[in-house]
């Protein structure tokens, strides 16, 4: 019988879809999220909501296969994490837990360096431990800096990050690469494009635009909108994250078992056009506040998922008008509105 799967961060965006996921694929899950009070407003019970609604999906779907869900309130940066979990039984680990955002980092390093750091050497440690046959975790697009050149490829330099946030995920992948070859885990890095999708993070365009759209609020606009971002919708990131984790790297020559793959859509839109989409679908006008370019923001992100495609069969499948809908029906739903 497989062993159930770890994963961190579930009740965040990108881990409550991934345990919905893994769940309908008959795997076991163990979720584990420290359910902290964050910066956002109202995130700490939005978290909770999400783990809710593992809950009802997990019990509103009747097919035998379906796998078995346990929850663990635990932070991956105390210095007991790894001890915490000595009863639990797992083989493999998605490593989503994260703090997120690149305006925030600029504020707040320590928090950082706390969540994306020590909390990611803890990872290392318990996949050391427990000797797994396969840890994934999540880089970003951030690594690449401010390269105007598309498709961002992953044999480009990523040795120039722009925000201290894309530092921290630079450091990530250094970090499993080491461990890969000191202790030959096989582990492989996904860097995220733009993810959106319902329950998406508060801090997000797609949910800042909707809910100011939807109250007849200004929305601020960086940059005259013109810079492009690759939205991937979390379905397609859902896919590519289960399709990994059943991949896992060989062992190369040099002793390093470590992959990473640019996880993406392929087809980068100007914010300005993703605001005229929005509009259509909230039948409604945007109000614009204009504002400069932010420190620690890049101009363009677009993947080149060929890498992927080739080592998995990846394709992402959700055209950015129907994400979008899709988001907007969630969003009003969520708000009563």
């Amino acid at each position: 019988m497989t062993e159930p799967v770890l994963v961190t961060g579930a009740a965040g965006f990108i881990g409550m879809h991934a345990c919905i996921s893994l769940l309908r694929s008959g795997a076991d899950v163990i979720g584990v999220d420290s359910l902290q009070a964050a910066s956002l407003v109202g995130l700490e019970q939005l978290r909770r909501d999400r783990l809710e609604e593992i809950g009802r999906r997990v019990a509103a779907d009747e097919r035998q296969e379906y796998g078995r869900f346990e929850f663990r309130q635990l932070d991956i940066a105390d210095p007991g994490f790894v001890q915490a979990l000595s009863g639990s039984r797992f083989d493999r680990i998605v490593h989503l837990a994260a703090q997120a955002g690149v305006r925030y980092s600029i504020e707040r390093p320590d928090v950082y360096v706390k969540s994306n750091l020590v909390g990611m050497a803890n990872m290392l440690e318990l996949a050391r431990a427990r000797s797994c046959s396969h840890l994934v975790f999540a880089s970003s697009s951030s690594v690449y800096g401010g390269r105007h050149a598309t498709p961002f490829s992953e044999s480009d330099r990523i040795d120039r990050p722009v925000s201290f946030y894309a530092a921290t995920k630079v450091a990530n992948e250094a970090m499993a690469a080491s461990y890969s070859h000191l202790f030959g885990i096989p582990m492989t890095g996904l860097r995220f494009f733009t993810v959106y999708g319902p329950w998406g993070r508060p801090d997000m365009a797609p949910w800042l635009f909707t809910e100011a759209i939807l109250q007849g609020k200004p929305i601020r606009v960086f940059g005259r909108g013109e810079l492009l971002r690759d939205f991937t919708h979390v379905d397609d990131i859902t896919q590519g994250i289960c399709r990994v984790l059943d991949m896992p790297p060989a062992i190369q020559p040099d002793g390093i078992a470590f992959s990473v793959y640019n996880i993406g859509n392929n087809r980068p839109v100007t914010v300005n056009d993703f605001i005229a989409l929005l509009e259509r679908l909230l039948a409604r006008q945007a109000l614009r506040e204009e504002m400069p370019i932010q420190p620690g923001d890049v101009p363009v992100t677009c993947a080149s998922i060929e890498r992927l495609r080739a080592a998995t069969g990846f394709v992402p499948v959700t055209p950015l008008d129907a994400g979008l809908a899709s988001f907007c029906d969630w969003f009003r739903g969520y708000r009563g509105l």
